[in-house]
Parts: C-alpha cells; structure tokens; sequence
C-alpha cells in the first residue's frame, strides 16, 4: 500500500505531501495518523528553516474526509472523539510546528483539506483553487481546532457565512475573505510557490521562529508583561543580527547562520 504522506527534504526545505490522489486527497484515518507522525518527526528537525504543505495529482490539496469510511470509525459521539484524537495531532504538529509553514492549494481545498491549510502561516493557491466547508450537508459540526482557527484567520461573520450556507467557492472570493494569502494564475503557481519559500529560507531562522511565537502572542496583548515586551529585542544578540547588519552595510547578501 502506498504511503499517504510523502515527505522530501531538500537543502533547507521540506516537503509534506498529501498523497491519495485516486480520491482528491481525502483524508481517512490512517493518513491523519501518518500526518501526525510525520509532522512531528519534522518539528524536531533541526536543519530546516520552511515546510510546504501540498497534495498530490494537481487536481487537488484535499478534498476533506473521506465520508465513505464515516459509518465504521466515526459514527458515533465516542468514535468521533477517537477519530478526533488523531485528528488533533496532526493538525497540533502542524500549528506548533516552530517553522514557517507554506500550503501550497492546487484545486479542491475543502472540509479537512481547508482546516488543515488555515494550520499554516501563508496559503498560496492557483485560481483554479475552491474553498468550503460543507459539513453542514453532513451534519456535522466543526470542532473547536478548526473553529478556533478559522475564526482568527477570517473573523466571526465571515466563518459563519462558511459554515452555514456550506458553499464552495473560488480562489478570488477565498483571497478577500482572508483566507489566503495570494492567488495567481494556475501556470504561476509553482514559480510563485518557490520564490516565496526560497525568500523564507533565506532570512534568518532565528527571527522567523520567533515571529510566529510573538505573533500568537501577539492576538492577546493584555498578557504581555514587562519582560514579555523586551523579549523581542534578544534578536539583537544573536550572531545572525549582528551578520545581517553588517551584510547590509557592506551591500553583500547575509549569510545566516541560526545563532
């Protein structure tokens, strides 16, 4: 049986890729479980500095769940909170990961495929992409991970209106709800795709992992305290600050370490 998630790690960059394409990327247990694991097994890395998150077969990031396992392993109250255990995790690895993370959408975005890609820092799609989450044809309810992110990427007025009407939509609507980052022609996307990671992987690592810490805290500034306040300034010890500085006045591109 062929794997459900490939992973590629080149130079800096790793690559997770969604790989059922027979079905658009759907999502069945095992590959969230794979997902988890994989995932995991990379924010442990210490070599990478951008993880891109994409489906196989072009036609699609995922499609969502594959419904059609739904009656043997999430059926029920007590499967479901099973079935969301694994599920958590790999959306958590995903979230927690220390690294930027890039999901790169070709076609279908849908359901799980959409809660796993609003996981991640930038969202880069092709025109071709659609958006939705259609549980409510379902009955089905969206659980607090993906709620919790989808309203801090879109705000409240907007998630409902996806949840609610259960629509799917384009790339053009997608990008003025907020819910990606860019959308570019469909040829373009790769080019596109890989300027942005190359650009990532060029700054300096240490600053890029603290920009995701801040900007989490950043969505609850009434906790910040005093030392809270001053911690972004320890960039300022760092080797790399003081190479990016003198890279700058030297006019020569840095060359960045991670220290």
């Amino acid at each position: 049986m062929a794997e459900s998630i490939l992973v590629q790690k080149e130079a800096l960059v790793a690559t997770v890729t969604l790989n059922r394409p027979h079905c658009h990327n759907a999502f069945d247990l095992d590959m969230w479980h794979q997902l988890g694991e994989a995932m995991q097994a990379l924010n442990e890395d210490k070599d990478l500095r951008v993880v891109v998150l994409r489906g196989a077969g072009g036609k699609a990031f995922a499609a969502g769940a594959d419904i059609a396992e739904f009656e043997k392993v999430r059926f029920s109250r007590e499967q479901a909170i099973s079935y969301a255990r694994v599920m958590d995790r790999a959306m958590e690895a995903v979230h927690d990961c220390p690294y930027p993370t890039v999901a790169v959408i070709e076609g279908a975005c849908i359901g799980g495929g959409l809660e796993l890609a609003l996981q991640c820092d930038l969202r880069l799609c092709n025109r071709s992409a659609t958006f939705g989450i259609p549980i409510n044809r379902i009955g089905h309810c969206l659980p607090y991970p993906a709620m919790i992110a989808l309203v801090e990427v879109v705000g409240h007025s907007v998630a409902m209106e996806i949840l609610l009407e259960g629509r799917v939509f384009g790339a053009e609507e997608a990008y003025h709800k907020g819910l990606v980052t860019r959308a570019v022609d469909d040829l373009a996307l790769e080019s596109e795709a890989g300027a942005a990671v190359a650009r990532i992987a060029a700054g300096a690592p240490r600053a890029a992992r603290w920009h995701k810490i801040f900007a989490r805290r950043a969505r609850q500034p009434e906790k910040l305290g005093p030392l809270d306040w001053n911690e972004p300034y320890q960039s300022c010890d760092t080797q790399d600050y003081h190479e990016g500085v003198r890279a700058f006045l030297a006019k020569r591109k840095p060359e960045f370490k991670g220290h």
